[in-house]
């Protein structure tokens, strides 16, 4: 690794357009549409408009597994939005996040439609909407939302910290790599601890806790993202790695992975997904 170079900021920080590694095309400081992009709509009352980052499949995941439980009033459209190419500052789709991140859901059941951004909040609004994948007690709903909230808060340390410093910065320094390796080996032996006594990460019950975990922890830990899973001793996490098998085998995950995926093998994309035959024809 190259050793540090000591910075001194600026009195006054200024925008370097071409800073900021793999994706400074789409990085600024500022927030607001950057151009008018009015948003598809499909004919089901949920409209998805997302792409499968591990962000995205949280919420195709869950759409997905309501589905397999019967419940039809789950069904759903999925608009893919290229973040790559900026389609998040599209007008239509700031009018929905005024963050600017995926995903995004339209509740069009009512009048007006109700919007919903940050994939734990959505996740939250589908379960309690549905009455599922969340417990109904008061104590195991409260366990659920723990290890919920756990997600949205450690999973920037593992993505924008490890993963951007690890796999996407324009050059690699000790500090940020050895502070973000440290922090995502923590988190790892925290899930690692609680999975040695639980079959899911909220105890007994399969969970929308697991449905946010594990396409982020999952993902590192099997070396689908930032081929980091030697360089953290993945292996040695053995309580993840048996529920990452085991989340994984879910015909409902397999699924939910697919939509609004364009990269990879193509019998495992489905860039839009308006209907469960839209699987088969992908698979074909």
């Amino acid at each position: 690794m190259m050793t540090d170079q000591a910075y001194t900021p600026p009195t006054v920080w200024t925008w370097d357009q071409a800073s900021g590694g793999k994706f400074a095309n789409i990085n600024r400081p500022i927030a607001g549409p950057t151009h008018d992009q009015e948003l598809p709509v499909g004919k089901h009352p949920l409209q998805l408009y997302s792409l499968a980052t591990p962000n995205g499949v949280k919420v195709t995941i869950l759409l997905e597994e309501l589905l397999a439980l019967g419940i039809k009033e789950a069904e759903y459209d999925a608009y893919l939005i290229n973040i790559g190419e900026g389609d998040q500052f599209g007008s239509g789709f700031v009018d929905i996040n005024p963050n600017s991140k995926i995903p995004a859901l339209m509740d069009r059941s009512m009048d007006p439609p109700l919007r919903l951004f940050e994939s734990g909040s959505i996740m939250l609004y589908l379960a309690d909407k549905f009455g599922a994948f969340i417990p109904q007690d008061v104590a195991g709903r409260a366990e659920c939302l723990n290890w919920l909230f756990w997600q949205m808060g450690s999973a920037p340390f593992l993505g924008g910290g490890f993963g951007h410093f690890y796999a996407y910065a324009p050059e690699k320094f000790e500090y940020p790599i050895n502070r973000y390796t440290m922090e995502v080996k923590r988190q790892l032996d925290v899930l690692n601890r609680q999975l040695a006594d639980h079959p899911y990460i909220a105890g007994d019950e399969y969970s929308i806790a697991d449905m946010a975990i594990w396409p982020w922890y999952g993902g590192v830990v099997t070396n689908q993202v930032y081929g980091a899973a030697e360089f953290l001793e993945a292996h040695t996490y053995t309580h993840v790695l048996r529920w990452v098998e085991q989340v994984g085998q879910r015909p409902a995950v397999k699924r939910g992975r697919m939509v609004n995926r364009t990269w990879g093998d193509a019998a495992e994309q489905l860039p839009e997904r308006h209907d469960a035959s839209d699987f088969d024809a992908a698979e074909k």
